[in-house]
């Protein structure tokens, strides 16, 4: 693997049927990757890119080790899958908002990263499925406002994404806190997952709402800083997003993440990040 630091135009692939290659794809695929040029003819002498941002742990971190490298679940299930396939990729960096921008253009082959599935998003890339999603609460270290659900964020301040999931349901609940005459939520949104935490390090916020593999992750990093106050199940499910009419790489990284999926690869990734194995679901392709 190799990691490019922006955006680079990549080569146009042809379009065709995606659904005749999903009906073609192996019932039991296996990891053959001297195949490469009979299973996916369209990834041969090419370098897959995936882009990603590398301010998004568990998935996409610059190794503390070795900023030059990355780690973390996309990582991992990406190297893990590629290598099955038999095909070359590498990681382009970027900011989170300008990597979709980036596969729907061209510039870049897909997106790895921690990609909600939204039926908007699937009308410019294909979908392969291969993690549930979750919300968690992060707060400082013992808990000491005794946070355990949103009812207790009355009269709180709460840090969220700007038009997250986290900020609707922050939203609906300032909504109930009002309706029960209690003190209202101090909402403050942010542009970007590293200035979240910055209020909750400055303790300019007493709660934090993200994507639940991050709290996990930071709690588990942290301990003496963090702690997860309560999780929420979202409903919403996580992907790899790939540039429409490149159905040769949705088969590779379907079929590579079926295999990871059976023989337990995918669960160790998520063990090694602290992510709890529950989040696994059935790999699938969706795209509309």
């Amino acid at each position: 693997m190799s990691v490019r630091l922006s955006f680079t135009f990549a080569a146009a692939v042809s379009a065709s049927l995606l659904s005749a290659n999903v009906a073609s794809a192996s019932m039991d695929p296996a990891c053959e990757p001297d195949k490469l040029a009979t299973k996916y003819p369209a990834l041969v002498g090419k370098t897959v890119t995936f882009g990603a941002d590398p301010q998004t742990p568990p998935y996409v971190a610059r190794d503390p080790a070795d900023f030059d490298k990355l780690r973390g679940i996309a990582v991992d299930l990406a190297k893990v899958v590629m290598d099955c396939a038999g095909a070359k990729y590498e990681f382009v960096l970027g900011a989170w908002s300008g990597i979709l921008p980036a596969v729907t253009s061209g510039q870049i082959d897909a997106m790895w990263d921690d990609l909600y599935y939204k039926p908007d998003r699937a009308k410019n890339i294909d979908f392969v499925m291969y993690m549930g999603a979750g919300t968690g609460a992060l707060v400082s270290s013992g808990n000491p406002k005794g946070v355990a659900s949103l009812s207790d964020f009355c009269g709180k301040s709460v840090a969220y994404g700007v038009g997250s999931i986290e900020e609707a349901a922050t939203l609906k609940q300032q909504e109930v806190c009002a309706a029960e005459g209690k003190e209202a939520i101090t909402t403050m949104p942010f542009q970007d997952l590293a200035a979240g935490l910055r209020l909750l390090e400055s303790e300019r916020t007493e709660i934090l709402m993200w994507d639940l593999g991050y709290i996990d992750f930071i709690a588990a990093s942290n301990p003496t800083k963090y702690t997860r106050a309560f999780s929420i199940a979202s409903g919403f499910e996580m992907g790899v997003g790939i540039k429409k009419g490149n159905e040769d790489l949705v088969r590779a990284v379907y079929d590579g993440l079926k295999i990871m999926q059976a023989n337990g690869t995918q669960k160790e990734i998520f063990s090694r990040y602290n992510t709890d194995e529950a989040l696994q679901i059935p790999v699938v392709i969706k795209t509309e």
